[in-house]
């Protein structure tokens, strides 16, 4: 997942999420299903984000955003 910058609009680049969204389905024996379903970039102006959701959840459950580096490192990937 990447998305197209550029300074002047004529270039583009990818770039590498500084987050990614999941959504967490709690189950009840206190562990949760985590499902990826986006990612988030930061402004350059470093004031917001922009969020891209691949999915939308449907059925509630939180949605949480993480470091990219930190969500790679959970993962084992």
């Amino acid at each position: 997942m990447a998305r197209n910058s550029g300074s002047n609009g004529n270039q583009s680049r990818q770039a590498e999420p500084e987050f990614i969204a999941y959504q967490i389905d709690q189950k009840s024996d206190d562990k949760g299903f985590w499902r990826r379903i986006g990612a988030a970039w930061e402004h350059q102006d470093g004031k917001g984000l922009s969020l891209q959701l691949d999915f939308l959840p449907i059925d509630g459950g939180r949605i949480v955003l993480r470091h990219h580096g930190e969500a790679n490192e959970e993962k084992g990937a």
